[in-house]
């Protein structure tokens, strides 16, 4: 199957005796009465929205000049008559093999003064863009901003007068099973009208903030940027991507939350770039074996794995920690936290919940700038080390480790020599040159120590006991058994 961004009868049964036959009839019609107390009749049809919104519905083409790949040069013997003249001839053909080449998407007016939204892949790259709409009116646009992490671009047009537009909806409003239309120019056909209903919710593709509705209604090349509405002629996706073994749609589409793209358009409108909060930790999702591990109810919230130098540093978060609420909204897991952060305004100081050895700590945080963050964040630092329990064969770290392993002098834990294939540590991933930096989220630099963490939790009535893991400096936590 292929993941691509878009451009945009029966047989007859003998009779049954009639008593029967009126028994299932009364059975359907019990049936039929208690869905339809809570079920909505489908539309009759769709018309009153398409009309409502299609004059904020446009196509998009964009123009690139994109250089040709170069005419491979004909053998020509030397001092031939004829090598002078190949000789000029591919000269020009040099300066001359360029091209414009077309891509065609589609977009929708959020505004009367002439801001569009499509997605960033629709215009990337492009010298020109136009913008035609219903009307058949064709104008040119310019780039406000872009976000590539969302795959979401704003543009700009002038126009004499003012121009229909349609607005955001919620998209967690929708529920699996409501009716959507999606609109655009599919295969550079114009303007097109397609219906289906919401497939599923939260989908996750390939992005850090993705939270993708997924649908039915036809998508295909050509759509990407236009809009899916609700029955309320509201904007709650931007139709993105479809998963196709040929390129064509075969009803699974996808578009972007509109809760997603709102406020990165406002920030688009307002900046020309993305404003991100950013908290400055490594997560990761807390499983059943580590919640237990750690004494939590039930496995939720992001588990803290590292702390680099940053907001979440400076306020006093550990490596260990589960946030489980940040600014006062739940946290059900790492894509959930990622996407609250990347939504709060930098430089905001806000209260950050964890879950600490069996307590509950409310921190302060003021978050930086992801995007100022991301190109001066430190590389991760080097893999610590190892000793011999639960399966592992592990040894206090040396100088001489140190140096096999490329480790700074200062380094820490216990490197991991061997795993018993059989155990359950190999089926956890844990493998040789791994270093335990932690367990039971306390440091641990020898054997002994190791033991004695193990023999705590299986005293405490713990079934498993958890590692702070370090691999080529990534830090990973992994919740082994103890019995």
């Amino acid at each position: 199957m292929i993941l691509a961004r878009e451009r945009a009868a029966s047989r007859p049964t003998a009779a049954r005796p009639r008593r029967a036959l009126w028994l299932v009839a009364g059975m359907v019609v019990m049936v039929a009465q208690s869905l339809g107390s809570v079920a909505r009749a489908a539309p009759e049809g769709f018309a009153d929205v398409v009309e409502r919104v299609s004059g904020a519905v446009v196509n998009i083409t964009t123009t690139t000049v994109v250089a040709e790949p170069a005419i491979p040069a004909p053998i020509v013997p030397e001092g031939s008559p004829l090598e002078e003249f190949f000789k000029d001839f591919l000269d020009r053909q040099k300066r001359e093999r360029k091209r414009r080449a077309q891509a065609l998407g589609s977009g929708f007016v959020i505004s009367a003064d002439g801001y569009i939204v499509t997605n960033n892949h629709v215009i990337d790259k492009a010298d020109e863009i136009q913008v035609e709409f219903f009307s058949g009116d064709v104008l040119d646009a310019k780039v406000v901003g872009t976000d590539p992490k969302t795959d979401i671009a704003l543009l700009k047009v002038e126009s004499d007068k003012p121009l229909v537009f349609v607005t955001f909806g919620d998209s967690d409003k929708a529920r699996v099973g409501d009716w959507v239309l999606a609109m655009g120019n599919p295969l550079g056909q114009g303007f097109s009208a397609s219906a289906g209903i919401v497939s599923a919710r939260n989908r996750a593709l390939s992005g850090a903030y993705d939270d993708f509705i997924q649908t039915d209604a036809a998508i295909n090349r050509g759509n990407s940027g236009g809009p899916l509405f609700n029955m309320d002629g509201e904007v709650i996706g931007v139709n993105t991507a479809i998963l196709s073994p040929d390129g064509g749609s075969i009803g699974i589409g996808f578009s972007m939350a509109s809760n997603v793209v709102r406020p990165v358009v406002e920030q688009l409108m307002k900046y020309g770039e993305t404003r991100r909060g950013w908290l400055g930790v490594r997560i990761q999702d807390v499983t059943p074996d580590v919640a237990e591990a750690m004494g939590l109810d039930a496995p939720q919230g992001a588990l803290v794995t590292d702390v680099p130098p940053g907001p979440a540093a400076e306020a006093g978060m550990e490596p260990g920690d589960v946030i489980v609420e940040f600014a006062g909204r739940k946290v059900d897991d790492s894509r959930t936290l990622v996407r609250i952060v990347g939504d709060t305004e930098p430089g905001k100081t806000v209260k950050v919940k964890v879950f600490r050895k069996g307590k509950e700590v409310e921190l302060d945080v003021t978050l930086g700038r992801r995007e100022e963050a991301e190109a001066a964040m430190p590389e991760p630092g080097a893999k610590p080390a190892e000793a011999e329990v639960l399966g592992l064969t592990v040894m206090t770290l040396t100088d001489e480790l140190r140096s096999e392993l490329g480790l700074p002098p200062t380094a820490e834990g216990l490197v991991v020599v061997d795993v018993d294939e059989a155990s359950t540590a190999y089926e956890k991933g844990i493998r040789a040159g791994d270093v335990i930096v932690e367990a039971g989220q306390e440091k641990v630099t020898t054997p002994a120590e190791l033991r004695a963490r193990v023999k705590e939790a299986r005293d405490g009535g713990r079934k498993s006991i958890l590692l702070l893991i370090r691999r080529q400096g990534e830090p990973r936590f992994v919740a082994l058994p103890v019995e």
